[in-house]
């Protein structure tokens, strides 16, 4: 029995193929009764990451001049929230708006198709590297489509439902955030999209559309701003979003 057992191979090596397929930590090994040295340093060094990712600060000057390229009106706007620490610890103040921020949308209140929205949310690195992959494919499939864009906004200190009033404020048919997603211990850089149709303050999460993970080594940009103009389309033909908006894309007979 002994030597059945010896000939079998280990869980690691087992594992260890599948690493190429996820960043997870799987088949760490382990010394001792403990986990080996390396991989104990890896985890706290990515927990710093997190932490960093948390308390990171939009950069508006350098999205500002990044979104320059696309030729539409730029609006710095900002939550109720002043600043990181009461973000964290008043989640309602980043879903409202500072009344600064409202008049400035009013002021620029129009028909609009589509508000495009991009905040710092849970991390502000994500979204100060990622988005402009996104916009540089999706902004010219949105206006091929003939549909009217708004002004991009950027929020400051912005949660998901920041984006409701930020679109109704605008008068948009339809809103894409995109937006800083909770920090993970394999992913500190992770932008999520929400996609909600007809727009408004007070709608809970089963009114939108979300996109997980858009970034280099998870959802690349190219797949992610097909799959949000998918959606646009779809959202647009069936006039909802949410639950009743199913992602059929490259189902076998659509």
């Amino acid at each position: 029995m002994d030597k059945i057992i010896k000939g079998l191979p280990n869980n690691d090596e087992l594992l260890n193929p599948l690493k190429e397929f996820t960043a997870a930590r799987i088949a760490i090994g382990r010394s001792g009764v403990s986990i080996p040295t390396k991989q104990s340093l890896q985890f706290n060094l990515a927990h710093a990451h997190a932490r960093d990712a948390v308390y990171s600060e939009l950069d508006i000057d350098g999205l500002t001049d990044s979104l320059k390229q696309f030729d539409l009106p730029i609006l710095p706007l900002h939550s109720k929230a002043d600043n990181r620490a009461e973000y964290l610890q008043r989640p309602d103040l980043g879903r409202k708006l500072k009344k600064s921020s409202a008049n400035q949308l009013k002021d620029n209140a129009g028909e609009y198709d589509v508000v495009i929205i991009v905040a710092d949310g849970l991390s502000a690195t994500a979204v100060n590297n990622h988005p402009k992959g996104v916009l540089q494919i999706l902004i010219p499939m949105l206006s091929a489509a003939k549909l009217k864009l708004a002004p991009i906004c950027l929020v400051e200190q912005g949660r998901v439902a920041v984006g409701d009033k930020v679109a109704h404020l605008l008068n948009g048919k339809l809103s894409i955030m995109l937006i800083g997603e909770r920090p993970g211990l394999s992913a500190a850089d992770s932008v999520g999209a929400y996609l909600t149709y007809n727009p408004q303050p007070g709608l809970t999460d089963e009114s939108r559309n979300c996109i997980s993970n858009i970034r280099p080594k998870g959802l690349p940009a190219k797949l992610a701003a097909e799959k949000i103009f998918y959606l646009v389309q779809e959202a647009f033909r069936l006039k909802l979003s949410g639950v009743g908006l199913k992602d059929n894309q490259g189902l076998i007979g659509r």
